[in-house]
């Protein structure tokens, strides 16, 4: 892959940037903000915006990118500004401070992604399948932050977290800087207008059917990390379950361009969301049992892995030419975004009026809406 021109080494470093600042988000800064005083319903809020600009920024980010033809000036512009928003976390922790520096720094963070998963896809041109070879280093960064962030915590306490995610940032910074602008794909002459390409009752389909699989994980995105330290899990053990979800994440992302072409993406996408539903079952049920959890947590090779592989790869197929970025970002605001976002606030809203247990059960129901929307909406 290396010898062909494609820049393998500079995608990889960007992705494990990016992906170690969710590694220090999404096991750590739910703790962070409870240790700063804030109710389980506040954190969801707080969580929920997080996501909640994926709604926003990538269209935006999307629409420049597409019309400029400029997407890695986008992502750098986005990468530094997020790196700067997010130094306001070292001025203030009221809720309004730390909800407009989660607002500012998720804003410019998310518009970053959608628009170098194009670039990466235009690099690769017709060997796409080949995407989850570069994007496991992505899992990579996240293990690394998982693991070193939590051992760190550990020695220093959970206020040692801001400084740790703002040296992530300038990593991610600098990491953008090396990577060439692909040359646009462009898929024939003529294209159909990108309201129509939404209107295809398979995209909508597939749209809702992500939709309510992100909306799923809200629980465990916003709230997993907590769940277990009212259990009695130390920050290590915690971080080491949240690494061996994404090990399993690798392993999956090293064999996907070999699944792809023999099961197809209706059979994975299906087999992602079914393996989804059973993962919160168990978390709700059996969260004491630690093999359980091991279990747990390898299935988010599926629930994750395997979904978002599928996805990348009939979001590259709906969406082609100049609406590519587009394409992308919408992709990364319906369900990374708002699926998400909704996810995050129900879970919420209902964490101390429910239980934990209960809202994973509810998660897994959600989960089975999106197996329907997928079988029907995918048999094409």
């Amino acid at each position: 892959m290396t010898g062909t021109g494609l820049p393998y080494w500079r995608l990889s470093a960007f992705y494990l940037c990016f992906f170690a600042v969710l590694g220090a988000l999404a096991p750590y800064w739910g703790p962070y903000l409870r240790a700063e005083g804030f109710s389980a319903a506040e954190i969801g809020q707080l969580i929920a915006i997080l996501h909640g600009t994926k709604i926003i920024a990538p269209n935006i980010w999307g629409w420049i990118a597409d019309y400029s033809g400029r997407r890695m000036w986008v992502v750098r512009l986005g990468s530094l500004l997020a790196m700067l928003s997010f130094s306001g976390v070292l001025v203030g922790s009221g809720f309004g401070w730390l909800a407009l520096v989660m607002a500012a720094f998720s804003f410019f963070w998310n518009a970053a992604l959608p628009q170098f998963e194009a670039n990466t896809m235009n690099h690769l041109g017709g060997a796409d399948h080949r995407y989850s070879r570069i994007r496991l280093w992505g899992s990579v960064g996240f293990i690394v932050a998982v693991l070193l962030f939590g051992e760190l915590i550990d020695l220093f306490g959970i206020q040692v977290l801001p400084w740790l995610m703002l040296v992530v940032f300038v990593a991610l910074w600098v990491s953008a800087q090396a990577v060439p602008d692909a040359s646009q794909a462009s898929r024939g002459t003529r294209q159909e207008p990108i309201v129509r390409v939404l209107a295809r009752p398979e995209v909508l389909g597939f749209f809702g059917a992500c939709f309510l699989l992100q909306a799923s994980h809200g629980p465990y995105y916003a709230f997993f990390s907590i769940y277990l330290e009212d259990l009695g899990y130390r920050s290590g053990m915690i971080g080491l379950l949240w690494a061996l979800g994404v090990v399993a994440e690798i392993v999956l992302f090293l064999v996907m361009h070999r699944l792809m072409p023999r099961f197809g993406a209706r059979v994975l996408m299906l087999s992602a969301i079914a393996l989804a539903a059973l993962r919160w079952v168990l978390i709700g049920a059996v969260p004491q049992s630690l093999p359980a959890l091991v279990v747990a947590q390898s299935l988010h090779a599926a629930s994750f892995g395997v979904y978002h592989a599928v996805g990348i790869h009939l979001v590259n197929r709906f969406f082609t030419g100049r609406h590519q970025g587009r394409g992308q970002a919408l992709y990364s605001s319906m369900t990374f975004g708002a699926g998400v976002a909704v996810g995050s606030l129900v879970a919420g809203l209902l964490w101390d009026v429910i239980g934990g247990a209960a809202t994973y059960y509810l998660a897994a129901g959600v989960a089975v809406g999106a197996f329907a929307l997928a079988a029907v909406s995918l048999r094409r």
